[in-house]
């Protein structure tokens, strides 16, 4: 028997859960709504408090996209009542990062800036670090999607090994290679 798939998903009672016949999920909650298409081999029980996934066989397909769907709907759950957030930080001298309008305005040490327009679902925000590193805090109710962005502006500038400059995640550690050492 799958371990995360056997798991129900409980909710609160802010949150409603409903599936139609052909396997697709909606859940609505506070901060918005979701809906993910299932798969229609598997068999999805709304509750009044909880979500249940089952599967037809223990074929390893089956209990691989057990785990699976039960994943998703844990996902929009969670987004519609507490949302997701990813933080980057940017490292270098010169480089920084700011809004114009809807685009998040870098400057990452090319001979241009570089726009970025996230999608309408996601809010991106810049803490201005003055004179420290600027902090780009990406925000959702779609787990895949701000990660999605997060991982297109990290991308543009990825941190280099020798100086670490670049964009990276807050909490993401970057070995540093030693650099050249003179002749003897």
């Amino acid at each position: 028997m799958a371990r995360i798939g056997s798991k129900p998903i409980t909710f609160d009672e802010n949150v409603t859960v409903s599936v139609n016949d052909t396997n697709i999920v909606t859940v609505s909650g506070p901060k918005g709504e979701l809906t993910e298409q299932i798969s229609p081999e598997m068999t999805v029980t709304v509750n009044d408090d909880s979500v249940v996934v089952d599967r037809p066989t223990d074929q390893k397909r089956h209990r691989a996209m057990h785990g699976m769907s039960r994943s998703l709907i844990l996902n929009m759950v969670t987004g519609v009542t507490e949302g997701y957030e990813k933080k980057l930080t940017i490292k270098g001298v010169g480089y920084r990062a700011s809004l114009s309008g809807d685009a998040l305005e870098l400057a990452l040490g090319f001979s241009h800036p570089i726009f970025f327009l996230p999608p309408e679902e996601v809010e991106v925000s810049v803490d201005s670090g003055r004179g420290k590193d600027d902090t780009i805090t990406i925000e959702g109710i779609d787990k895949q999607l701000v990660g999605q962005v997060a991982a297109k502006i990290r991308d543009l500038r990825p941190p280099e090994p020798y100086k670490g400059k670049g964009v990276r995640y807050v909490d993401e550690h970057v070995p540093l290679k030693a650099g050249k050492t003179a002749a003897r």
